[in-house]
């Protein structure tokens, strides 16, 4: 179900009411219908919000993270605006799951996902659980068509490849596209020992997963970490990043499904996303498993929100094509 959006997110401290360089996002950020989209001329973003965690839910996890796309645009509107005048973002509304049809949620964000990328808009989407990505996936792929090789980097404690035989959720959706799509690669960044079974590593290695451990991104092994990366961004035409926020430490992120003891420092997830978003290749991004539930001072949320802001400060829209790698 489409949700429009609301304008009321977007308040917040105004410091001038005419000197950009003292604006705040919500007062540059423009709400419109998703109808009411045009043709981009210039860097533009679209955020759209899946309101769903029918998948946490069918995985066991503790539901909440429905309620985040408002929560992390309403922090994201008391950030500073630091970018230039040639940049657009714009808040198109939400996708919310209705009851337990999730498939059909996640088909009608793959549509909207497509139809941003069509008129030459970055999307962003802000989730929901972690499910958000398969239809974050429907949509690049409908949009690049299905001979491209479509390269995943998933930024995540967990594979998320477990079977599907009984219903899929927050935890199959890359074995679903991999079982579906010979034209996509997996790179799992941030992957957890103790956050995945030997079943699972076993499952990785048959479809020919590629992953970095969480103990192996430190920052003295950054560039052995950015070159694996670049190699895998190269044998690709083009590449969807995704980042569960579970991937971080527990201490900087408690509000998560499953939080992480050894996860990852909020400036490692921040290098990587700047790394990644940077490529010329890389089309859109979501982020998932915001729980505002089982937040603690707005940590996540808040955090969520600065990683937003650091992905549009990255993404260098005009210099992407559709029509190659």
């Amino acid at each position: 179900m489409y949700i429009h959006p609301n304008k009321e997110l977007w308040t917040g401290r105004i410091d001038s009411e005419t000197d950009l360089s003292s604006f705040r996002f919500h007062q540059k950020v423009q709400v419109k219908k998703m109808q009411q989209l045009s043709e981009a001329n210039h860097k533009t973003f679209a955020l759209i919000g899946f309101e769903c965690d029918e998948g946490v839910k069918r995985n066991k996890g503790r539901i909440g993270a429905a309620k985040a796309p408002s929560e992390v645009k309403s922090a994201l509107g008391k950030l500073p605006w630091t970018y230039s005048e040639q940049t657009d973002v714009i808040d198109v509304g939400n996708i919310a799951c209705e009851g337990e049809q999730l498939e059909k949620a996640q088909e009608e964000l793959g549509k909207a996902v497509s139809y941003v990328l069509k008129q030459q808009i970055t999307p962003i989407i802000i989730g929901g659980g972690h499910e958000t990505l398969y239809g974050h996936y429907l949509g690049v792929r409908e949009t690049i068509g299905a001979e491209k090789s479509l390269g995943i980097i998933n930024i995540d404690a967990h594979f998320d490849m477990r079977p599907y035989d009984q219903q899929t959720s927050s935890g199959t959706m890359f074995k679903q596209i991999l079982d579906c799509d010979p034209h996509c690669g997996y790179l799992c960044v941030g992957i957890q020992t103790f956050g995945n079974t030997k079943s699972l590593f076993e499952t990785a290695h048959q479809y020919g997963c590629t992953y970095i451990k969480e103990e192996n991104l430190t920052y003295d092994k950054m560039d052995v970490t950015f070159s694996r990366i670049d190699d895998f961004i190269s044998r690709h035409d083009h590449i969807l990043l995704t980042l569960c926020m579970d991937v971080l430490s527990a201490s900087a992120a408690p509000g998560v499904s499953a939080p992480s003891p050894f996860g990852l420092d909020p400036k490692v997830v921040r290098a990587l996303l700047q790394h990644i978003i940077s490529h010329p290749t890389t089309l859109s991004f979501d982020i998932s498993e915001v729980n505002p539930l089982l937040d603690k001072d707005r940590k996540t949320i808040t955090l969520a929100a600065y990683f937003l802001a650091e992905v549009i400060a990255h993404f260098h829209h005009e210099s992407k094509t559709m029509n190659g790698g």
